[in-house]
This record gives C-alpha cells, structure tokens and sequence, in this order.
C-alpha cells in the first residue's frame, strides 16, 4: 500500500461505509425487545408484519407460488435439461397443493394442521415476507465494504485452512449474507474467468456455499432458538467452514484436479503487502466509494429476492410436502435413518433415531429435518437445526445450481461430499451442544 492515501479515504466516505455497515450488523446480529419479544431486528419486523396482514401475506406467496410454477413453461426453460425437466414438474404439483392448502381443499392428509397447513402457512409464507425485508439490509452488508472488509483480514488463513485462494473468504461471506445460489454463481464466475481451479472451485462450491442469514433465521424461529440466535449463528458458521476444512481433505474433492477452466493458465492471486487492518479497512472504504446509491442496489436486491422466492417457494411446497408426507405416513425414513444412527445413537444425542431421519432429509431439503424436530429436546433442535444449515447439499436448491455451473463435480461426488459433511457436522456440533447446554 502506498504512503498517499487514495482518493476514497476521506471523513465522508468513512463515515458512509461505518454508518451503513453498523445498520446491517444491527438489523442481523444485534437482539432488541420491543412488545415484550426479543429477537434480532429483521425478525422483529416480519413478524409484524404477519401478525398484521397475514391475510396479504397468505395471498401473495400463493401467487409467487403458482407464477414460480408457471414460469419455466412460459419462459420455454423448463425442457433444457433433465433435472430442469423434474424441478418444473415438481414445481406445478407444489402449486397444485398450495392451491388446495389455501381454500382447504383436498386430501386429509395434505390438509392436516401439520404438514400441508403448516409448510405452507409457517414456511411458505414466513419466507415469502422474510427473504425481500432481509434483502434490504443485506445490501447493506454486501454492497458498501463490509464483506470485502471481513474477507481481506481473513484471506491470509484461507490457503492454510481449506487449500483455496484467499479471494475464497468473499465467496462464503456472500454465501452467509447473500444466498447460496448467490454463492455458487460468483464461484462459477471466477472458475471461468480462471482465478480458480476446478478443484477449488469444486471446495468453494460444496463447503461455503452455505445457506444466507435470512433462512438461518427460519431454521432459529421454527426451532424455538432465536433465545440462542448469536450462539447458534455462530456454532452453525464455525462448522460449516470447520468440515470444509476437513472434506477438502477427502476423496471426492482431493481429486478433483487442479486445472484451470478449459485447460488454460490461470490468475495468480495478487499478493498485499503491509498492515493487513489497514489494508481490509481501504478496500471496503474502495468498495463503498465505487458502491451505487442506496436506493439503487435495494431495488437491485429486491428484484433478486423476488426471483429467489419465485424458485424457492413451488420447490418447498412440492419437495417439502412430499418428504413431510413420507416421513409421517411410510417407513422409508425410518429405514434409511438407520444409517446415521450408529452415529447418533454413539454420540449419545437425545432422541438419537430422530436426529439420525432427520439428518437423512437433509440431502432432500434443508427444512425437513427443521420440521421432523420441532418437539424435540433442546440439544436435538440445536444439533439439526445447525446440520441443516451446515450440510450446504440439497436437492432442493444447491445441487442443481451447482450440477447447472461449468465446475467439474458430478451428481455421485456431490451425493458423497454430502454423506461426509453430514457425519463431520454430527460429531463436530454435538460436542458443542453438549458443553453449551
């Protein structure tokens, strides 16, 4: 770094990048009481406004839901490929049942206060408010220095700890703050532009592509922890990058080879001499300075938030109904859940062939074993509710983005590397849960 300092660091663009980056911390991590609740801000916020207009809210995820359906067969996408093909039927019979939950019609068993009513009424409409009011804020962490802050002071561990270019720590901060489809189309980008190999690429997309903020919360809220959010948060943030760590150790990923996109040479990452605090502090003041207004990236990240709860919304309401359905009326969890019990039962977790089903479903979608545990004793709750968020692999979301992206990792790798984060993640936060609780 130069001893002149850049034009960018000035009282006024200082003082813009820690005014607006405190109002994201504070919207996120900061707990207030207000009527009597204590929770984070942006909760704060969403429950009031479905405990106002629930009616309004109800309303307009069934459209967002019939339009997210609708979508890929107006927009003629639905046939480009095999897994599309699924994920768009999926998403009609989601709207089919969304549809028959709103006006109370259909099947008993889809109707039932459990599962149809209240996938749709506590997820399905929970999200549909949460994710645009998160989206607001979460600009605020993104858009003006804050991540490129965090990201520069920890890049110097990066290649230690997870084999990956330091640039890697903006990739997960965004995964955390932003969506990890987010996450997983800035790693594809910067695979392709070759500043990543394949097999980093491959890491970063399989171990930091973690679930954002705004679901963590729901996964918090549904289990009854937000009493718990700062130490779940962190717990779930620690493990997550924990067994990446130790997966990008392991067979898949270790063999993936490090070539770069096409066979081409590929870009040596820029080395920073100097006070690294010194260093983070002016490239998230450059960040802030080069930033659009205010206005102008909300609305940005508003049309974003409303195209991710077009996709989310039919694919929780089909492949969450039909996992709900499965696990309270058929064996098949049962049976399969006996491969993680060895596991749960071993590391004496309470309830341990629940949390041994619950982390099989999982691979399907993060909120099932969310839901298949929301009566369960306190450190079962914590333990799946951070697996979910820990496990990044799901068929519901990650693994068909990542299957759609240019990086090398197949459906059978992606299957395995889940298989591994789910065993790392048990062991890793059970041990935390019990000295926590």
């Amino acid at each position: 770094m130069e001893n002149q300092k850049p034009k960018y660091v000035d009282m006024t663009n200082i003082l813009k990048f820690l005014i607006i980056s405190g109002i994201g911390i504070f919207m996120f991590f900061i707990k207030i009481t207000v009527n009597g609740k204590t929770s984070i801000p942006v909760e704060i916020i969403v429950s009031y406004i479905e405990d106002n207009f629930m009616q309004v809210c109800r309303i307009y995820a069934l459209v967002f839901i019939i339009l997210g359906a609708i979508l890929p067969f107006t927009r003629k996408t639905w046939k480009k490929d095999k897994t599309t093909m699924v994920f768009s039927v999926l998403k009609i019979l989601g709207a089919i049942a969304s549809v028959g939950i709103f006006f109370n019609v259909g099947p008993e068993a889809i109707l039932d206060p459990n599962i149809g009513q209240y996938l749709f009424e506590s997820l399905g409409v929970g999200l549909g408010v949460l994710i645009p009011i998160c989206a607001i804020f979460i600009s605020f962490l993104i858009s003006y220095g804050f991540v490129d802050f965090i990201g520069m002071i920890v890049r110097p561990i990066t290649r230690t700890v997870w084999t990956t270019p330091g640039i890697s720590a903006v990739d997960a901060i965004s995964s955390f703050v932003g969506s990890s489809a987010m996450g997983i189309m800035i790693t594809n980008g910067l695979y392709k532009e070759k500043k990543y190999t394949a097999r980093e690429a491959s890491i970063i997309a399989t171990g930091f592509s973690a679930v954002a903020i705004t679901f963590v919360v729901v996964v918090a809220e549904t289990l009854d922890l937000m009493e718990y959010w700062n130490t779940f948060f962190g717990v779930a943030f620690f493990v997550t990058f924990a067994v990446t760590a130790i997966t990008a150790r392991l067979n898949p990923l270790k063999g993936i080879p490090d070539n770069y996109h096409n066979n081409e040479e590929g870009h040596v990452e820029e080395k920073r001499e100097g006070n690294i605090f010194k260093n983070a502090f002016y490239e998230g003041l450059r960040v802030c300075h080069e930033a659009d207004p205010i206005g102008k990236n909300i609305v940005s990240y508003l049309k974003d938030a409303m195209a991710l709860v077009l996709e989310y919304l039919p694919n929780l309401m089909s492949i969450g109904l039909a996992g709900l359905l499965i696990a309270e009326y058929t064996q098949v969890f049962d049976i399969l859940g006996y491969i993680f019990y060895p596991i749960t039962w071993i590391l004496r977790i309470p309830e341990p062939l629940l949390a041994a089903k619950a982390t099989l479903l999982g691979l399907a979608e993060m909120y099932l074993p969310v839901l298949l545990t929301v009566e369960a004793p306190l450190v079962t709750r914590f333990i799946v509710g951070v697996g979910s968020i820990t496990g990044i692999l799901m068929f519901s979301c990650t693994i068909p983005v990542i299957l759609a992206t240019e990086i090398p990792v197949s459906l059978k790798d992606l299957v395995i590397i889940w298989f591994e984060r789910a065993v790392l993640s048990l062991i890793l936060t059970t041990g935390i849960a019990f000295i926590l609780f």
